[in-house]
């Protein structure tokens, strides 16, 4: 009896382990050699017959956080009064807002602000950049600028895609602290 009970062990523990690459028996075999589906491409299981499917109504993508405001004249004046920027001024953060500034504002807006980037200067680009040195924009509160920043007003482009909540703060920051340093 003990010897059949060796000989069924040893027979069974065989068959769980076949190789290093082959694990053995397949309990689910639909789950461990599950086909693969293109994108876009047909999928008798899923709603719709397609593999691509939209989100779930009212769900936010990891890491994103919803802004609450549209490009409209309404939510940008509604912005300005209810946003403020979480930074405290500091030459740091002000410096930190100058490289954003180059990497994103520049070419549009100017080495000093005022307008006159490469993009409008070379011709590519025929409607002037706002200059954010003037009067009207020292005159807006920050939130209106994280606004435009973020949804885009006129022309200009939204960049809430591109440029991060708390870089667009630390641009703000380098537009207040008035360009003086622009030939660093």
């Amino acid at each position: 009896m003990l010897r059949i009970l060796i000989v069924a062990s040893l027979i069974l523990s065989m068959g769980c382990d076949r190789g290093p690459n082959d694990p053995g028996w397949d309990y689910f075999p639909g789950m461990a050699y599950s086909p693969a589906y293109q994108t876009w491409s047909e999928n008798p299981v899923l709603p719709g017959g397609m593999t691509q499917q939209s989100p779930v109504p009212g769900t936010i993508p990891r890491n994103m956080i919803p802004f609450q405001y549209e490009k409209t004249e309404e939510d940008l004046l509604r912005a300005g009064l209810e946003l403020v920027s979480p930074l405290e001024p500091s030459e740091e953060i002000a410096e930190q807002g100058k490289r954003i500034y180059a990497l994103y504002c520049k070419n549009c807006h100017g080495e000093k602000g005022d307008g006159l980037g490469h993009l409008f200067t070379s011709g590519k680009y025929l409607v002037p950049p706002r200059s954010l040195v003037s009067d009207a924009v020292k005159q807006l509160p920050d939130g209106s600028i994280y606004h435009v920043i973020t949804v885009g007003f006129g022309v200009m482009a939204d960049h809430g895609s591109i440029v991060r909540p708390e870089e667009r703060w630390k641009v703000i920051q380098y537009i207040r602290q008035g360009f003086q340093d622009t030939d660093k």
